[in-house]
C-alpha cells in the first residue's frame, strides 16, 4: 500500500465506525503557548480531554501534521528519526473505551493493512487486566505475546491532568532485523520489534498531590506514525525507503546529478534535505516564517541545514524551493491548502536560501580573519569554540571549517567544537518545556464551570446587563466576599464584557449596586464558555451572590470597535494592492491604535501605502454597512469568508460583512457602519520577520490627536527656522543646500589643515635599524579624516612606519600603516596598533600593512605614542 493509500484506509475505516474526519489542524497550536509546535495527533483535542470545551463530535479521527525537533542531529542517520511526520489517530471524547478501541485496532492491521497475526505483539500496563481481558479473551491474541511494561512506557502522564495507561501494537520484523542477543524481545533497541500504534486510555485525573481519581467520562487517544506503518507495509528496511521520501529524494538527486543508493554521504544529505523540506514547507503553510527565536528558528535551523547538506551534494545556490515544489506536489492531495499557497511557501523559502548564502560568505570573511590571527600569534589550530560560533551563527559547517583550514595549513580543535555543541544541547534539553494537558490554575477553573455553569455572554447586542455574582476568587482561593480598595476576580452568570481574544482587548466596565462600586479592568475566558471579570472594589462591599448591575465602558467600546473594523478593511485592501498571499498573521485590537501583522516578502512603497490608506478610506466614506450573522463553516467559506490561518472553527461561525467589500470570520465586537471609523491613517510600517510586516494605524479621534501633533510639531519647526508653514518646504530646502555649501567648505578648510599638518609632523621622523618611523599625536575629528593622514604620510615617506593617534571626546582613535616592502621584516600594523591600544584602555587590529584601533583613555595617549618606537624595534626582523 502507498501512502496514500493508508491513510485513506484509516480514515475510512473509522469514518464507518462513527467517527468525522476532520482536517490536520495547523502545526502552530492555536491557543496553547505552552508547546511550539502540534507534536501529536491529540494536541488540538486537549480541551476536549480535560473538559475546557465541549467537542462537536464525540468521535473523531483525523491524519495530523506533526513536528517534533529534539533530536534533529540523529535524522538520516537511523530509520526513524524525523522532524515531520504523519499521525493516524482515532479519538474518544467519553463515548467508548477500551471494549472497542482494542478490537478495532486489530481489526484494521490485521484485515486491511493484512498484517500476519503471528507477527504482532502487544504491549499493555503492568495492571491493566481489562485490557490484557480484551487483548486476550475478545480477541484472541495469545497470553505469550501481550507483554506487562512499566510506567516509564505504559503509563501516559504530564504533570496535573487526565492520563491512563497505553497498550502498543508492534511488528515483529524477523530476526536479520534484530541484535543476536538470546534476550531480545519487545522493548528492545534493535530494529526487529517496532511498535506502530500507541492506544493511550485516559481514565485518570492526577492532581497536583500526585493523587489519581476515576474520571467520570473516559477518553481514548491513539496514534500510529504513518511512516512507520508504510515502510512495514513496503517491506522496506527504513522510512526513507518508502513512497513518502523517495519520490522526493529522487527528485533532488536527479536535480543534482547523483544517485540514491551508491554513496552513504549521499544518501545522508538527500534524506535530511527531503526529511527538512517537508517540515519547512508545511511549518511556512501553516504561517510559521524563518526567524532567530522560537519556531521561527526552528524554521531557519532546519533550512539552514538542507542547504548544508546540499553542498555535499555539490550544490552552491538556492535550490531547496525547487525540493519543496516536489513536496507539494506529492502532498496536494491530501493537503490541497498546499497548492492554494504555493507561491507563498516557495517564495519564503528562496528568500531565506539567498539570505543564509550571504550569510555563508560572512563566514568565510570571519573564518579569514581567525585563520590570519591564528598564525600570526603562532598558532596552528582554530578552537573549538571559534568553530562552534561560526556554526551556531553563521551556519557554517565544521566540514567547511575544517576544510577551508587545511589549506592554510591549520586544524580544527574538533573536541572543543563538539564539547560546546554538547554544552548548547545541555541548555536546550532543561530549556525544553513540558506539555502540560491543563495547568493548575486551569483545573480550577474548569472545575467551576462545572460547579457554576457556563456565562452567558449577551455583549454583542448589549452594554449593560443585570447579573448575579456566582463566585469571588482572590489568590486563586474562593471568597465570600471583598471590601474597598481589594482587587478580587469575579464570576457572573451573565455579562455584556467582551473578553480578550483574537488580538481585541478586552473591554472596562462598572459593576454596581446598593451602596456598591467596583471597576473592571481585566475580562478572560481561562476555560470555554466560562468569563472571569478581574476588578478592583471603588466603595462598599462585594459579597457573593449579590445581584449587580454591569456597565460596559461604551466610548472604550466604540474606540475600539473602530479599530477592529478597520483592521478587516486594512486586510482587504492590503490583498488587493499587494495579491492574495497577504494573509493576516496577527492582530492587536486596543481603542488608541490597531496593529496588523501580514505575509508579505518586502517593505511597502509609499505609492503602496498611499493606495492601501486610500482604499480603506473609500470603504468608511462609502458608508458601508456592516452585517453580522451566523452560518455554517462550508456556507461561510463557499461565500469567500477569510478565516484566521491555523484557528480551528466550530461547525456554526459568526461572519462579518462590510458591503461588498469585506467578508471574514470573525468573534470580536464591530460597528454598525463603516463610517463610524471616521478616518483611517497608516503611522508606520515594519518588518517583525522574514516574509512578515506589520502595519500600525490610528482611526477616528486617534487620528484628530495624529493630526493635531503633526500641526504642532509644523508649527514649532517654523518657529525654529522663522518661516511661515506654506513657506516651510522652500525654506528647508535652502537651508539643506546652504548646510551641503559649507560643509564642503569645511572638508576643504580641513583638507588644507590636514596637509599643512603632515608637513609638520614629517619632521618627527626617527630611524630604528634602518627602518623611518613616525609616530604622533595629531588633531583629527574622526578616523577617517584620521585614515586620510596617514595615507598622506605613506605617500610623502615612500617607505616606513607609521602610527597616529587623536582624540575623539572621551575616546581614542589609532591607526597603523607599514609600507609594503617592511612587511616581510616582521613589521606588521595590526599587531603594532593592537599593542599600543592596550595602553590607552582598548583593542583593534587589522591586515599587515594597514590596521586601526581605539580606546577609552585619552589621558595615556602620549605615553602611548611614545612607546611605539620600542614596539617597532622588537618586531624589526
Amino acid at each position: 500500500m502507498t501512502g496514500k493509500e493508508i491513510r485513506e484506509a484509516f480514515l475510512r475505516f473509522f469514518e464507518e465506525r462513527g467517527h468525522q474526519i476532520l482536517p490536520s489542524a495547523s502545526l502552530i497550536p492555536h491557543n496553547d503557548p505552552s508547546i511550539l509546535w502540534t507534536a501529536a495527533g491529540m494536541v488540538p483535542f486537549k480541551p476536549f480531554f480535560t473538559g475546557q470545551a465541549v467537542p462537536e463530535y464525540k468521535r473523531v479521527t483525523t491524519c495530523q501534521k506533526c513536528i517534533r525537533t529534539p533530536d534533529i542531529e540523529s535524522v538520516g542517520r537511523t530509520a526513524r528519526h524525523h522532524t515531520f511526520f504523519e499521525m493516524l489517530g482515532n479519538f474518544s471524547f467519553g463515548d467508548y473505551f477500551k471494549e472497542k478501541a482494542i478490537p478495532w485496532a486489530w481489526e484494521f492491521v490485521t484485515e486491511h493493512l493484512k498484517l500476519p497475526a503471528d507477527k504482532l505483539w502487544i504491549t499493555i500496563y503492568l495492571d491493566d487486566d481489562e485490557a490484557f481481558d480484551i487483548w486476550h479473551n475478545v480477541v484472541g491474541v495469545p497470553a505469550e505475546r501481550i507483554v506487562r511494561m512499566g510506567k516509564d512506557t505504559n503509563f501516559w502522564e504530564i504533570g496535573v491532568g487526565p492520563c491512563g495507561p497505553c497498550s502498543e501494537i508492534y511488528v515483529d520484523l524477523g530476526e536479520t532485523r534484530g541484535c543476536g542477543s538470546p534476550n531480545c524481545g519487545v522493548g528492545c533497541d534493535c530494529d526487529r520489534f517496532l511498535e506502530i500504534w500507541n492506544l493511550v486510555f485516559i481514565q485518570f485525573f492526577r492532581d497536583e498531590e500526585g493523587n489519581y481519581s476515576p474520571l467520570k467520562n473516559k477518553g481514548i487517544d491513539t496514534g500510529m506514525g504513518l511512516e512507520r506503518v508504510a515502510s512495514v507495509l513496503q517491506q522496506v528496511n527504513s522510512n526513507f525507503d518508502t513512497d513518502l521520501f523517495r519520490e522526493i529524494m529522487d527528485f533532488t538527486a536527479n536535480m543534482v546529478g547523483q544517485k540514491y543508493g551508491q554513496d552513504a554521504r549521499v544518501d545522508l544529505a538527500l534524506k535530511v534535505i527531503a526529511d527538512h523540506c517537508r517540515a519547512v514547507t508545511f511549518a511556512v503553510n501553516d504561517g510559521a516564517l524563518p526567524g532567530n527565536e522560537g519556531r521561527g528558528y526552528v524554521i531557519r535551523r532546519l533550512l539552514r541545514r538542507a542547504v548544508r547538506f546540499g553542498r555535499v551534494l555539490g550544490v552552491h545556490e538556492p535550490f531547496l524551493y525547487k525540493v519543496a515544489g516536489a513536496v507539494i506536489n506529492q502532498m496536494a492531495t491530501a493537503y490541497p491548502d498546499l497548492k492554494q499557497r504555493t507561491d507563498h511557501i516557495l517564495r519564503v523559502i528562496r528568500t531565506e536560501e539567498e539570505r543564509f548564502l550571504e550569510t555563508l560568505a560572512a563566514g568565510s570573511d570571519i573564518l579569514a580573519s581567525l585563520i590570519s590571527e591564528a598564525r600570526a600569534a603562532g598558532k596552528t589550530e582554530i578552537s573549538g569554540q571559534d568553530a562552534f560560533r561560526l556554526y551556531d551563527t553563521f551556519g557554517f559547517p565544521l566540514e567547511l571549517t575544517r576544510e577551508i583550514a587545511s589549506e592554510q595549513g591549520l586544524s580544527v580543535d574538533e573536541d572543543g567544537f563538539t564539547a560546546a555543541m554538547e554544552e548548547q544541547r545541555r541548555r536546550a534539553r532543561s530549556a525544553r518545556q513540558e506539555t502540560e494537558y491543563l495547568s493548575e490554575r486551569g483545573v480550577m477553573y474548569k472545575a467551576l464551570r462545572e460547579e457554576l455553569g457556563e456565562t452567558r455572554f449577551v455583549g454583542y447586542g448589549t452594554l449593560t446587563a443585570d447579573a448575579n455574582v456566582l463566585a469571588l476568587l482572590k489568590d486563586g482561593l474562593q471568597e465570600i466576599s471583598a471590601v474597598a480598595g481589594e482587587e478580587v476576580e469575579i464570576i457572573l452568570d451573565v455579562t455584556p464584557c467582551y473578553a480578550e481574544s483574537g488580538g481585541q482587548v478586552a473591554d472596562y466596565a462598572t459593576l454596581t449596586g446598593p451602596d456598591l462600586e467596583v471597576e473592571i479592568y481585566s475580562v478572560n475566558k481561562p476555560v470555554e464558555g466560562l468569563f472571569v471579570h478581574r476588578g478592583k472594589v471603588v466603595s462598599g462591599v462585594l459579597k457573593r451572590h449579590d445581584s449587580v448591575k454591569v456597565e460596559v465602558d461604551a466610548r472604550r467600546r466604540q474606540d475600539t470597535a473602530r479599530n477592529h473594523s478597520a483592521t478587516h478593511l486594512l486586510h482587504k485592501a492590503l490583498k488587493q494592492v499587494l495579491g492574495d498571499h497577504v494573509n493576516q498573521a496577527g492582530s492587536l485590537v486596543e481603542p488608541d491604535r490597531l496593529r496588523f501583522d501580514f505575509t508579505h516578502y518586502a517593505a511597502l512603497t509609499p505609492e503602496e501605502l498611499k493606495q492601501v490608506e486610500e482604499l480603506v478610506n473609500q470603504a468608511v466614506l462609502a458608508n458601508l454597512s456592516v452585517d453580522v450573522f451566523e452560518t455554517s463553516l462550508s456556507k461561510a467559506k463557499a461565500m469567500g469568508a477569510a478565516a484566521l490561518f491555523g484557528e480551528k472553527y466550530g461547525k456554526q461561525v459568526r461572519v462579518v460583512k462590510m458591503g461588498d467589500f469585506s467578508l471574514e470570520l470573525c468573534g470580536g465586537t464591530h460597528l454598525t457602519c463603516t463610517a463610524e471609523v471616521g478616518l483611517f491613517k497608516i503611522i508606520n510600517e515594519t518588518s517583525v520577520g522574514a516574509g512578515l510586516r506589520r502595519i500600525e494605524a490610528v482611526t477616528g479621534p486617534g487620528v484628530l490627536r495624529y493630526l493635531a501633533a503633526k500641526e504642532e510639531q509644523l508649527q514649532e519647526i517654523a518657529a525654529v527656522i522663522k518661516s511661515p508653514e506654506h513657506e516651510l518646504v522652500r525654506r528647508v530646502e535652502a537651508l539643506v543646500q546652504q548646510n551641503k555649501s559649507l560643509e564642503q567648505e569645511i572638508e576643504a578648510l580641513r583638507g588644507k589643515l590636514a596637509r599643512a599638518e603632515v608637513q609638520d609632523i614629517l619632521g618627527q621622523v626617527q630611524e630604528v635599524k634602518g627602518v623611518p618611523v613616525l609616530a604622533a599625536v595629531v588633531a583629527a575629528p574622526d578616523m577617517d579624516n584620521l585614515r586620510s593622514m596617514v595615507d598622506m604620510l605613506r605617500d610623502k615617506l615612500g617607505s616606513g612606519v607609521i602610527l597616529l593617534g587623536s582624540k575623539a571626546g572621551e575616546k581614542v582613535n589609532l591607526v597603523a600603516a607599514v609600507t609594503k616592502d617592511l612587511v616581510g621584516r616582521g613589521l606588521h600594523a595590526g599587531n603594532l596598533v593592537k599593542q599600543i591600544a592596550k595602553m590607552v584602555g582598548g583593542g583593534g587590529g587589522g591586515r599587515p600593512d594597514m590596521a586601526q584601533a581605539g580606546g577609552k583613555d585619552p589621558s595615556k595617549l602620549k605615553e602611548a605614542i611614545d612607546q611605539v618606537i620600542a614596539v617597532v624595534e622588537g618586531q624589526i626582523k
